[in-house]
């Protein structure tokens, strides 16, 4: 089982930058892919971007590709979420997914906020 905490979310204006942290409980963070989720009021929660526990292959929804960049650091049992280009339409509640590739048990974060200011 793996406790995630998000952290590094807040107010920023259009066209800044936040970066976002998952902290991961445990000691193989690498055999876990993250993922990054967000849920604007209103609306279903939809996935942001991912990467595999190896860190090697990364993938974007669409609409955030080109100005955010996930990342990992296993030694620290940490992922990031590098958000520059910040627009209104991306505030929302953000959380750290961690699927464990062994057995595909999920496990979330409680969720931090990001507000864009226009």
């Amino acid at each position: 089982q793996v406790q995630l905490v998000e952290s590094g979310g807040g107010l920023v204006q259009a066209g800044g930058s936040l970066r976002l942290s998952c902290a991961a409980s445990g000691r193989t963070f690498e055999n876990y892919d993250m993922d990054w989720y967000r849920q604007a009021p209103g609306k279903e929660r939809e996935f942001v971007a991912g990467i595999r526990g190896s860190g090697g292959s990364k993938y974007y929804a669409g609409s955030v590709k080109g100005r955010f960049t996930i990342s990992r650091d296993n030694a620290k049992n940490t992922g990031y979420l590098q958000m520059n280009s910040l627009k209104p339409e991306d505030t929302a509640i953000y959380y750290c997914n961690a699927e464990y590739r062994l057995t595909g048990l999920e496990y979330w974060g409680q969720g931090t906020q990001v507000t864009v200011s226009s």
